[in-house]
């Protein structure tokens, strides 16, 4: 029996799901899908600042996990980079957090406004 998909949580949806170059072609536009836990990792780990084992902690996944899913992201980022592709956010198996948790940071965490 396969074991069920851990949800990884994110701490909140993109503002902007779509980005490509100014400059293409209609017929021959290329999409590469990136899921919303990739884009978490990368928003983490190179915007943010933080070690994987940290990112992992935050998302409640495994620190191996962390590694796959951020070397997916990096590479579906590249090529949209490199050759011009247009790179669109959705989907993939995650939760928002609801700024409870006791991974969530307290001190950037949207739903904490109030700490």
């Amino acid at each position: 029996m396969v074991r069920p998909r851990k949800w990884r949580k994110i701490c909140k949806l993109p503002e902007s799901n779509g980005f490509g170059p100014l400059n293409y072609n209609a017929k021959q536009l290329e999409i590469i899908n990136m899921t919303v836990d990739e884009y978490e990792t990368i928003r983490l780990i190179d915007l943010e600042g933080l070690k994987q084992e940290e990112c992992a902690l935050r998302m409640n996944i495994a620190r191996t996990t962390v590694q796959g899913i951020y070397i997916d992201a990096r590479k579906k980022l590249a090529d949209s980079l490199v050759n011009g592709k247009v790179l669109k956010i959705e989907g993939g198996n995650y939760e928002i957090c609801n700024g409870t948790s006791m991974s969530c940071d307290r001190k950037r965490c949207h739903k904490r406004t109030n700490i």
